[in-house]
């Protein structure tokens, strides 16, 4: 995934994700910046979004993040459940 506007914006819930799972906003950047697009959400609402997939010292990083012409929206961040995921956490698991 390309680099980011710079600005970003997180949703109340992305930052209590963040706080629970220990997940740094330079960790979040960092996944936005080298981290690769698994899944697309063109039809959300108000804004597209997609899902990035990226790694923190070994550890599977999810991002669900919209993007404005200016602004990044960061909705959540999440270490991926391997019961739900492929073992390289680019795949959901059929339930």
């Amino acid at each position: 995934m390309a680099e980011g506007k710079g600005t970003m914006i997180y949703r109340a819930h992305a930052i209590k994700r963040m706080f629970e799972r220990r997940i740094s906003e330079e960790t979040v950047r960092a996944v936005l910046s080298t981290g690769e697009v698994i899944e697309s959400y063109p039809q959300d609402v108000p804004y597209p979004s997609k899902l990035v997939l990226g790694w923190s010292d070994n550890r599977p990083i999810h991002i669900v993040v919209a993007e404005t012409d200016e602004t990044d929206i960061i909705i959540t961040v999440y270490e991926p459940d391997p019961e739900r995921w492929d073992h390289e956490f680019r795949h959901r698991r059929l339930q």
